[in-house]
């Protein structure tokens, strides 16, 4: 097998298996929170609704994975669609979801300053469940289009204006309906991204101010708690700004040519999910209600009978 063929499946199967691990990880760790304690709080339902879109986006990974070790005819035309369809709107709501949380955490942490402030931020852990339903009904209607011109790959030439993903093809017919797609896709990730950088540079004001008057801020708990959860929200939010970036360098140069090179669209795929391998890394190692579950659950493991063994032999 060639050598850069092989570097790139073993690169996909990582990320996709790490990835997968992780974010089930998280989700577990969340669910067992939610049983034991009856109720997640806003932050967290947002960080385990975020580690569900990971899953929903790391699905590519594994038909990615297997056609680039050769696997041919992995999908029908309507499997093409559901795992296109899955991926765009676990994609799209990963986005979204990490500029609701960084949104969201801005508007915590904000000093209290009036009337309106104050009922705004008490109104907000009602408003994660609607929020959370608006995401998904928005990005199931923006995303239909991929899905739409989703089909297996045909023996012979790629035709023009398509996406070539190797175990699927995005056949958009014509140059006007390919940088439509591109241009409505690229125009809400460019709002949700800014709003998000927006509400971070927010955020990263209001720590500097906090590490100025570190003393008054930390009389309670409550305070510190907050901004430690902020810290880790502003480093998500970064991670995220860096595989956008190149992921959209990608997208843009992928927009210019009426026929995208497989090399070129396995590049972007790989970018694009880094986020969603990382980032439960990220919450894992920053988050203790997470890490004292999964250290827990690593303590329960029971151990192996030592004395059965020497009765064994």
């Amino acid at each position: 097998m060639d050598l850069c063929i092989t570097i790139k499946g073993v690169s996909f199967l990582l990320q996709t298996g790490l990835g997968i691990l992780a974010n089930a990880s998280v989700l577990m760790a969340y669910a067992h929170i939610a049983v034991v304690e009856a109720r997640l709080q806003p932050v967290d339902r947002i960080l385990a609704h975020i580690a569900f879109a990971n899953l929903l986006l790391l699905t590519r990974g594994i038909p990615q994975t297997m056609t680039v070790f050769g696997l041919r005819h992995l999908l029908d035309d309507p499997g093409c669609k559901v795992v296109i369809y899955a991926y765009r709107i676990g994609r799209a709501l990963s986005v979204c979801l990490t500029c609701m949380l960084s949104v969201f955490q801005a508007l915590t942490i904000v000093p209290a300053g009036g009337a309106c402030l104050s009922r705004i931020k008490s109104y907000l852990p009602k408003l994660v469940v609607p929020t959370f339903a608006g995401l998904w009904i928005l990005n199931m209607i923006v995303c239909l289009a991929a899905p739409m011109f989703s089909i297996a790959p045909r023996n012979g030439t790629v035709p023009p204006f398509t996406l070539n993903l190797g175990f699927c093809h995005v056949d958009f017919r014509d140059n006007l309906s390919y940088v439509v797609n591109g241009a409505i896709l690229s125009t809400r990730d460019f709002t949700f991204v800014a709003l998000m950088l927006s509400s971070s540079t927010y955020i990263l004001v209001l720590l500097h101010r906090h590490a100025r008057q570190v003393r008054a801020i930390r009389r309670t708990q409550g305070s510190s708690m907050e901004m430690r959860a902020a810290k880790t929200v502003v480093m998500l939010v970064l991670l995220y700004s860096l595989f956008f970036g190149i992921d959209n360098i990608i997208w843009i140069y992928m927009l210019t040519v009426a026929q995208v090179p497989a090399v070129v669209s396995d590049m972007r795929v790989f970018f694009s999910s880094c986020y969603a391998t990382f980032s439960p890394l990220l919450m894992i190692s920053s988050n203790k209600k997470i890490k004292a579950r999964m250290v827990c659950a690593a303590a329960d493991r029971p151990a192996p009978d030592l004395t059965e063994k020497s009765n064994a032999k």
